[in-house]
């Protein structure tokens, strides 16, 4: 009886969870925060990469490929899926079958925001390097947190994950699909509104409409800290206790300073970081040590040594797939690099975001303090773009609205053969997008 009732209490404080598209930069974090707890993992995606290897590592059972839903095992205690994931997905539909508690990757993370005292970093850009900053300050000030964030950290050996052993829990609340009306954090931290996501919200109105609900789960004692400089955060805050940070002349110099990171929008990130640790009454010595040792994060602003052909280069490996985002991180190669020759290689992110912004992205190249432009095909996202509006965009359209001779479109698989016969030594190469256009990092960089 004894031996029943402690295998009752096991099976009762560790689970068996599933997760349905493992390998998302998201999933993934909260599927090492259960590996983390000791429970068992497994989870599936359609290819393998370097997160599913890293899981695999971690102990995870990982399943890859079509038709996957025979993996999902009876004894399942919970289905975790990425929000791409269709309802009629089979591993959906045979833990539906099974009476297997499923949950969106939102809805699991919220029910973490509950038990923690969770700091939720939103806003359309910089979310995930201030989540970076914030940690990596209330890691300096002994406050152990545990951290969810949408890319992968050096300080966190190259994942997207920490576990800490106290209270606080800093996430990344993504707004798409309005994920974040899932989440109950205690501070929420806004950096910044813009039009995005338009495949989901109809408007700006809707996106404020939506940002205005999810900062009313702040509790009666919840801090609201926001960008003071942004007129669509303006727009929607009111009653709440706020802090409020703003680039201010003094600010703007001690960071630009000490920061390793360039460009203005990460001074920004920086600020809505030490505010943060400031309400949390970490000393400024502390926080602005911390901000000086942060390197950057996977695909931020990540630079990177080069070769091809023996012709050495520099790399700057980038996840800006939005207008601001684009223009920021060219300007800030620009001022990081004031007498290279500086090449783009852009992959927009998805049909929807490519046409509804289309005129952004015009304006944005169009000004852009660059010397060469390669735009290739749209990455197109599974699960999430609307049959028709395929035919109303491409990248061929975009360049051919550019109209300028240093800009030109070419295939993925082309860019290679490309960069051997044009490129010189000594340049500057910043490739640029949300989708799988990494990949040409790995192949060009030596470190």
């Amino acid at each position: 009886m004894r031996i029943k009732g402690l295998l009752r209490l096991l099976k009762n404080n560790f689970m068996k969870i599933h997760f349905i598209g493992i390998g998302g930069i998201g999933v993934s974090a909260l599927a090492q925060y259960y590996l983390a707890k000791g429970h068992k993992v497994s989870g599936s995606d359609l290819a393998s990469s370097e997160i599913t290897d890293s899981l695999k590592k971690s102990g995870a059972k990982i399943f890859i490929g079509q038709n996957l839903a025979k993996n999902l095992a009876k004894d399942t205690d919970l289905v975790i899926h990425s929000p791409a994931v269709q309802s009629d997905n089979p591993e959906i539909k045979k833990a539906e079958k099974l009476n297997i508690k499923i949950q969106s990757y939102p809805k699991a993370l919220g029910e973490l925001t509950k038990k923690y005292f969770t700091i939720a970093i939103s806003g359309t850009h910089g979310k995930s390097t201030t989540v970076a900053m914030t940690a990596l300050i209330l890691m300096k000030a002994g406050l152990d947190p545990t951290v969810i964030v949408g890319t992968k950290l050096k300080e966190f050996n190259e994942t997207n994950f920490r576990i800490g052993k106290s209270k606080y829990l800093i996430i990344e609340a993504d707004e798409w699909h309005a994920s974040f009306l899932s989440y109950w954090p205690k501070i929420i931290v806004l950096t910044n509104i813009e039009r995005e996501h338009l495949d989901y919200y109809k408007d700006l109105k809707h996106i404020l409409k939506t940002y205005k609900e999810y900062i009313g789960h702040l509790p009666k004692d919840g801090l609201l800290v926001v960008n003071e400089d942004d007129k669509n955060i303006n727009k929607i805050f009111n009653k709440f206790s706020i802090k409020k940070f703003s680039i201010k002349q003094k600010e703007r110099e001690r960071l630009s300073k000490i920061l390793k990171v360039p460009g203005e929008y990460n001074i920004y990130n920086a600020l809505a970081a030490l505010t943060v640790a400031r309400a949390l009454k970490v000393p400024d010595k502390i926080s602005f040590k911390a901000l000086s040792q942060y390197t950057g994060a996977w695909r931020r602003f990540d630079i990177k040594k080069g070769e091809i052909n023996d012709k050495r280069f520099t790399i700057i490996s980038d996840y800006a797939h939005h207008p601001t985002e684009v223009s920021a991180a060219l300007i800030a190669s620009r001022e990081k690099f004031p007498n290279k020759k500086i090449w783009c290689i852009f992959q927009p992110h998805q049909y929807q975001r490519t046409f509804y912004l289309f005129n952004d992205f015009v304006k944005v190249f169009s000004q852009a303090p660059i010397d060469k432009l390669i735009i290739t095909d749209i990455y197109d996202v599974a699960g999430r773009e609307k049959g028709g509006i395929r035919k109303k965009v491409s990248s061929e359209k975009l360049i051919k609205k550019l109209n300028k001779s240093w800009m030109i479109y070419l295939p993925k698989e082309k860019i290679k053969n490309h960069l051997k016969r044009n490129l010189k030594r000594g340049e500057v190469v910043i490739i640029m997008g949300a989708g799988d256009i990494y990949e040409l990092v790995k192949k060009f960089s030596t470190m």
